[in-house]
């Protein structure tokens, strides 16, 4: 038997022989920032630029701050919750003492100025005010409005402002987008606070109503090729994520509806190509679509929620 100790330090056992102290691998800080679901990420930059008619290849750039910020938001919202994972998770990163408190803040902040710098160099000035609302709204939604009903609001906020990254402050011709983004965020995220505890029947089938709607939103009213492709997707998102509500809405225990919650944010480059495609980007749609199917690969082996 050994003792428990605090993260970082070296335990004894009861010969008093002292065990190596853990270092953080690669592999803590995966599954800290959650980065597989970070393919989620640069179709909402993609969506956001091709809708303001800006996709090129610094569109790339956009897409890597996007990434920093979200990894950056991802370990923010671990150390603010390592108490209460410490009681429902303790298995994750900083709980378990494989990444220590300071070090998780330590990557949070730096991915923070990274994405902030990056985000700059790629935009210009012009992209200052959505880059650092975005920062704002993550770091506000872990540290305060997360657990409070502000939360899904908060965080649909941070996903609307990361489609507005990609326009290179032509941000205006993108509101649409950023708004269905952010619509199926909100029904993420109202569904995320109940996968501990599982839910009501009645929530998973006010999300798979709004879910509904926003397929439909991103499928587009018009005619042609152009929403042929968008109306695809589109209905490829409302497949995969709609049939996990609807599960989750037979039997709402918590495995159903953290399941609901995966296939929300690995089905969003569906969701994200459909958008695109919309906009006359059919390439680009179809290329952030394909990410899904990787993403639930990836999920299935480091947690997404």
């Amino acid at each position: 038997m050994t003792d428990r100790s605090e993260p970082g330090h070296r335990t004894a056992d009861v010969t008093g022989r002292r065990e190596p102290r853990h270092r953080t691998g690669w592999r803590d800080l995966v599954e800290l920032t959650r980065a597989p679901a970070a393919l989620s990420v640069p179709g909402d930059v993609v969506a956001g630029a091709a809708a303001a008619g800006v996709l090129r290849p610094r569109t790339l750039a956009t897409a890597a701050a996007s990434v920093c910020l979200y990894w950056a938001g991802m370990a923010a919202n671990d150390l603010a919750d390592r108490h209460v994972d410490a009681v429902e998770r303790p298995h994750r990163p900083i709980p378990s003492g494989r990444v220590s408190p300071a070090t998780a803040g330590g990557i949070a902040a730096g991915l923070t100025v990274a994405g902030l710098a990056i985000a700059v160099t790629a935009g210009g000035r012009r992209q200052i005010p959505v880059a650092v609302s975005l920062a704002g709204a993550i770091w506000l939604y872990d540290l305060g409005a997360k657990n409070t009903v502000a939360g899904p609001a908060v965080m649909a906020t941070c996903r609307g402002l990361n489609v507005l990254l990609g326009t290179g402050g032509r941000w205006r011709p993108a509101v649409p987008s950023a708004l269905v983004v952010a619509a199926h965020t909100y029904t993420v995220t109202v569904l995320s606070q109940r996968e501990v505890e599982g839910a009501e029947p009645s929530l998973p089938r006010r999300t798979l109503a709004a879910t509904a709607a926003v397929a439909v939103a991103a499928a587009g009213a018009r005619s042609g090729r152009r929403m042929l492709g968008a109306a695809a997707l589109a209905t490829w998102y409302l497949a995969r994520y709609g049939a996990a509500q609807r599960r989750a809405a037979e039997d709402p225990t918590a495995a159903r509806v953290q399941d609901a919650v995966t296939a929300g944010i690995t089905t969003l480059p569906v969701l994200q190509g459909a958008l695109a495609a919309r906009s006359g980007a059919g390439a680009a749609g179809v290329a952030t679509a394909v990410l899904a199917p990787a993403a639930a690969r990836l999920a299935r082996k480091v947690a997404a929620t």
